[in-house]
């Protein structure tokens, strides 16, 4: 796994978080549910990564 993907998941994740958080803030749940879905998406990518690097 390369760093600049390591750096591309990271950046969703807390983008993700954000909304959420933005979301919550202002009783907004279309922007809170679509935080959640960044934050799970960049986990999917990450996991996906990771099963990469363990057979390498």
């Amino acid at each position: 796994m390369g760093l600049d993907d390591k750096i591309k998941n990271a950046a969703q994740d807390l983008t993700g978080k954000g909304k959420e958080a933005a979301g919550k803030a202002t009783d907004n749940e279309r922007l809170e549910a679509e935080g959640h879905k960044d934050q799970t998406e960049a986990n999917v990518k990450q996991a996906g990564e990771n099963v990469k690097d363990a057979f390498k």
